[in-house]
């Protein structure tokens, strides 16, 4: 899908600054948003918006439809009357460097407060319940299953009763009246998520600046796709899969990843009419204007692992629906405004499926330079128009804390990383210092369509920022930026670099 030249910067609403212990969708979100356009930046990728679960991974959310409650800002709530001063005081606010652990259960207390006064505006009850109706589709089952999650202390759903996991008509009905109240503050909760990401996506639409959003092929085992789709999904009549997804080893992993989301059982996905992707692409377009698709190659053929395997050592690849689905989507749908996320173990049929649907793919220069197969195909003269290109991603180490660091959890050698290093500074013309800002500007001159930096490399910021590191279970998706950090000149050094590179 051709696209105009852009730029844009990489960072899930979680990070942004607030008050409350986690970044939201309210004041920062919005100031951030004006920073986005005084930067000359045109695009903003989040990553999946959905609640966490275990690990507070947005890539295992419990709904690829619902937003998260702990990104709902409290703020405007309190503006519309619906709480007080003195219930926003008291928050887990931490330093400001970090999502606070205890933020989301002290923001759910405060949504419940808000909930129940709902009644003190006048007009509201009419105005959620009219919201509530045309978002039945997905709402229904999602507020249900929040309710019964919560019910059972955050159990999945493969340990309640069986009555309701196996999801029986009486026991659903049951469950619907006997936890009313609990189902109320989850549809109070979505409602305020909607009101507020659409308030802010309405903002960055007026600034032009498009949202990237983000949607695991996957989803999680404990989610209320799996609950409510089970059908769907490769598992057994007690709810466990029978084989779980990941990747093979690689060039940074020895063991591969094994990330133990079920399969699909795609015969049955196509013989449903394809209607659960469908209407997973459709949710995430209502809220997005572009979708990165993550592990894109999972379409044409998946690594398969027994379930229990200790690693994703022991799989094999099996082949995906491919061009049976796109095709679906695109009669459903119209033309697809998918990013495809072409990286690990790619073959020419992968290559070859993308191109059929004009998908366009994804580049990561901080892979460029060492012995990884994809390599040459990530620097910056051997760029396709059609590609998305970035200094790193959510996965990735920082751009200063990569430069600074070693072999780390990979399999590379020391001599493997000097080697890297060496080469890096041959072919970025470079001494190393700044070496965030030279592969920023490497990557805003290339040819690729769109260029995304994630904010921590804007800010030169070491590893101490990074996302996530694939394989572990802790410690991860937290990292904050404080407003002040946004003071030191970086806006115009970005807008100059986009204003010289046509992508303003």
């Amino acid at each position: 899908m051709a696209q105009e030249r852009r730029s844009g910067i990489l960072l899930h609403p979680t990070s942004l600054p607030g008050p409350h212990g986690s970044g939201d969708l309210g004041p920062g979100a919005h100031r951030f948003a004006e920073w986005l356009a005084s930067a000359g930046q045109r695009t903003w990728q989040v990553l999946p918006l959905g609640p966490t679960g275990y690990g507070d991974s947005p890539y295992q959310a419990l709904s690829s439809a619902a937003g998260n409650p702990l990104l709902v800002s409290l703020e405007p709530l309190r503006d519309e009357g619906l709480l007080d001063g003195a219930d926003l005081a008291g928050a887990p606010a931490g330093d400001g460097s970090a999502v606070e652990p205890a933020a989301a259960a002290w923001k759910r207390e405060r949504l419940a407060r808000a909930a129940r006064a709902l009644e003190r505006r006048p007009g509201a009850a009419a105005e959620l319940e009219a919201w509530r109706s045309a978002h039945a589709s997905w709402l229904d089952d999602w507020a249900l299953f929040a309710a019964l999650k919560r019910h059972h202390g955050g159990g999945a759903w493969t340990g309640w009763p069986a009555a309701l996991a196996r999801r029986e008509p009486a026991a659903l009905a049951e469950a619907r009246a006997r936890h009313a109240g609990l189902v109320a503050e989850e549809v109070f909760a979505q409602w305020c998520f909607w009101r507020q990401w659409e308030a802010l996506r309405a903002r960055c639409r007026a600034l032009g600046i498009e949202i990237l959003g983000d949607l695991p092929i996957y989803v999680a085992h404990d989610s209320v796709e799996a609950w409510s789709r089970r059908d769907l999904l490769q598992l057994g009549a007690d709810g466990a899969p029978a084989a779980v997804a990941g990747v093979p080893p690689d060039y940074f992993s020895a063991t591969g990843q094994l990330w133990g989301n079920p399969l699909y059982d795609w015969a049955a996905v196509e013989r449903d009419g394809w209607r659960f992707w469908i209407e997973r692409i459709r949710a995430t377009l209502a809220r997005v204007d572009r979708i990165r698709v993550d592990h894109f190659r999972g379409l044409e053929a998946y690594w398969e692992v027994p379930a229990g395997a200790a690693t994703a050592r022991r799989g094999r690849w099996v082949p995906g629906p491919g061009a049976r689905l796109l095709e679906a989507l695109e009669r459903a749908l119209g033309p697809l405004p998918l990013v495809a996320e072409n990286l690990g173990v790619i073959t020419p049929e992968v290559e070859a499926l993308r191109r059929r649907f004009g998908l366009p793919g994804m580049a990561i220069l901080q892979f460029a330079f060492g012995r990884d197969p994809q390599a040459p195909a990530f620097r910056p003269h051997s760029y396709a128009r059609d590609c998305v290109a970035y200094t790193g991603t959510h996965d990735n180490d920082t751009v200063a804390g990569w430069w600074a660091g070693g072999p780390g959890d990979s399999v590379r050698s020391e001599e493997d990383v000097a080697a890297e290093k060496a080469f890096a500074r041959e072919y970025l013309a470079t001494d190393g210092r700044e070496m965030h800002w030279t592969m920023i500007r490497a990557l805003l001159a290339s040819v690729a369509g769109t260029a995304v930096v994630p904010l921590q490399d804007v800010l030169g910021l070491g590893s101490e920022a990074r996302m996530n590191r694939p394989g572990t279970a802790a410690g991860n998706w937290r990292w904050r930026f404080r407003a002040e950090d946004l003071a030191g000149g970086e806006a115009r050094r970005l807008a100059r670099l986009a204003e010289i590179y046509g992508r303003r």
